[in-house]
C-alpha cells in the first residue's frame, strides 16, 4: 500500500511540472492579451493626453460621433452579410463538388485565395473595381454587357460650330434654324469629335446630290486637319458621321426619319418638305462608363465581395470535411423513399451539417468584426468614411493625424465587448460537443 504522503508529494510534483510547462504560455498570454486589454480599459477613461479623467465621456462620444456611428452600422452590415454569404457559398460548393470528376481541382481553385494575404487581395480588388473599363475587369464586363443591349453613341462630344445652321433644342438635341426644302441639299455640320475617337472605318464625307421631291443632306465633321477648310461646307478631307439619326419635325411631331450613310449623306421623303431637321439627343449620348463600384453607395458591398472571394474556400473545406462524414445510408434511404435532390439537401444534408455550419459561421463572424486590411486598401480615401468599420476607425482614431488614444481605447473596448458574446457562444458549443 502506497503511503498517503507519497501520493500527495507525487501529485504536487505533477502540478509543478504542469505549471512549469504552462508558465511560458501564461506569461505570453498575460503580456500580449491580458495586459493590453486591462490597459485599454484603463486608458479609455482618460482624455487625449491621458492626464485628465473623463469617466464615460469617450463612450458617450462613440454614440454621438457620426463617423463612428457609420463604422458601427457598416460593421453590423458586415456581420450579417459576409459570414452568411461565405458560408452559403461554401455549402453550395461543397455539395456540388462531390458530384463532379474535377471536384478536387475546383476546390483547389476556390481555396487558393486563402493563400493570399488581405493586403494583396485588397490591391487585386482595388484594380478589379477600377472605374476605367480599360483597367477594371468588373466595369469591363459590366460595360460590355450594357453595350450589347444599349449601344452608346459614337459622337458624344459632337456639337454645332460657330455660325452653324444647327441650334440647340430641348433634351440635348440639335435642330436646324430654318425649315428645309425638297430639292435643296441640307448641311448639318458638327465639330467636337476628336479624329481618333471616330468609329473605325469612318469614311470621307460627300456632298449630298439634289433629288426631286426629296430632302437630302449631309452630316459630317466640319473640321479639316491643319486648317484651311471652309465653314459649313463639305471639304474633301473631312469625315462623315455615319449612322447618325435624322428626324424631320413639323408642329412638334416627327413626320419622317432616317440614318446617315457611310459617307454622311441621307435622304428623306417628300413629307419632310418644309420641316425642320432634328438630330435627336440619342446621337450624342455619353458612352456608358459603368458602375462606381467604389462610390459611396456600393463601396461596402464591393469590399464584402472581396472578403467572400477569399473566405468562401475556407467555408467550403470545413463543410466538405463535415459532408464526408454524413452517412450515405441516410441520403440513399431518402432517395429510395421518393425525395428529390432539393428535399434531400434541405431536410437531411443541412440539418446533419448544422454543427459544422455553426462553427464556420461563428468563426467568420469573429473574423469580420476585426476586418481592417481590405477596407483600408480597397476603399479610396474619398469614400473611406462611407466604408468605415470599427477596426479601421480604431486605427484612424488611435494613430491618425489627430490621434486620440483615449477615444481609440474606448473603441477597442467596444469591439471587445461585441466579440466576447460570440466567443462565449462558440466556447459553450465546443464544450457541449466535447461532452457527447
Amino acid at each position: 500500500m502506497i503511503p498517503v504522503a507519497a501520493t500527495s508529494r507525487e501529485a504536487r510534483r505533477r502540478r509543478l511540472i504542469a505549471a512549469a510547462f504552462l508558465l511560458p504560455a501564461l506569461v505570453l498570454l498575460g503580456a500580449l492579451v491580458v495586459h493590453p486589454i486591462g490597459y485599454s480599459i484603463y486608458r479609455s477613461f482618460f482624455d487625449r493626453s491621458g492626464d485628465s479623467f473623463v469617466g464615460a465621456g469617450n463612450y458617450r462620444q462613440i454614440l454621438s460621433d457620426d463617423t463612428i456611428r457609420t463604422a458601427l452600422k457598416n460593421t453590423a452590415v458586415w456581420v450579417v452579410l459576409a459570414p452568411t454569404t461565405a458560408t452559403a457559398l461554401g455549402l453550395i460548393f461543397a455539395v456540388l463538388t462531390e458530384r463532379v470528376r474535377w471536384g478536387t481541382a475546383f476546390k483547389l481553385l476556390v481555396f487558393m485565395p486563402m493563400a493570399i494575404s488581405m493586403l494583396a487581395a485588397g490591391i487585386i480588388f482595388r484594380l478589379v473595381y477600377d472605374h476605367d473599363p480599360d483597367r477594371g475587369i468588373a466595369n469591363a464586363v459590366w460595360v460590355g454587357v450594357h453595350d450589347t443591349f444599349a449601344e452608346s453613341s459614337a459622337f458624344p462630344k459632337a456639337r454645332p460650330g460657330r455660325d452653324s445652321p444647327l441650334v440647340p433644342a430641348d433634351g440635348g438635341a440639335f435642330v436646324t434654324r430654318d425649315p428645309v426644302t425638297a430639292g435643296t441639299p441640307a448641311v448639318l455640320p458638327l465639330v467636337g469629335v476628336a479624329p481618333e475617337s471616330l468609329p473605325e472605318g469612318t469614311r470621307t464625307a460627300k456632298s449630298a446630290p439634289a433629288e426631286p421631291g426629296r430632302v437630302t443632306g449631309t452630316a459630317w465633321q466640319d473640321f479639316t486637319r491643319g486648317g484651311g477648310g471652309r465653314t459649313n461646307a463639305v471639304d474633301p478631307s473631312e469625315s462623315a458621321f455615319a449612322g447618325m439619326r435624322i428626324e424631320a419635325v413639323k408642329d412638334g411631331k416627327v413626320v419622317a426619319s432616317t440614318t446617315t450613310r457611310a459617307d454622311g449623306t441621307f435622304s428623306l421623303p417628300a413629307a419632310a418638305d418644309g420641316a425642320r431637321l432634328q438630330l435627336p439627343a440619342s446621337n450624342f449620348r455619353e458612352a456608358y462608363a459603368g458602375v462606381q463600384w467604389l462610390g459611396p453607395s456600393l463601396v461596402t458591398p464591393a469590399v464584402i465581395g472581396a472578403y467572400v472571394w477569399m473566405w468562401a474556400g475556407f467555408a467550403m473545406v470545413l463543410i466538405g470535411a463535415g459532408l464526408a462524414a454524413v452517412p450515405r445510408e441516410l441520403l440513399e434511404a431518402a432517395r429510395v423513399d421518393g425525395a428529390n435532390e432539393w428535399q434531400v439537401f434541405r431536410r437531411i444534408t443541412v440539418p446533419v451539417l448544422a454543427p459544422v455550419l455553426v462553427v464556420v459561421l461563428v468563426t467568420l463572424v469573429i473574423n469580420v468584426m476585426k476586418v481592417f486590411d481590405l477596407v483600408f486598401v480597397i476603399a479610396p480615401g474619398a469614400v473611406q468614411d462611407d466604408a468605415n468599420v470599427l477596426a479601421l476607425q480604431l486605427y484612424r482614431t488611435s494613430f491618425g493625424t489627430d490621434a486620440d488614444p483615449g477615444l481609440g481605447s474606448a473603441i477597442a473596448v467596444l469591439l471587445l465587448v461585441l466579440v466576447v458574446p460570440v466567443m462565449l457562444v462558440n466556447i459553450r458549443r465546443l464544450r457541449k460537443e466535447g461532452s457527447r
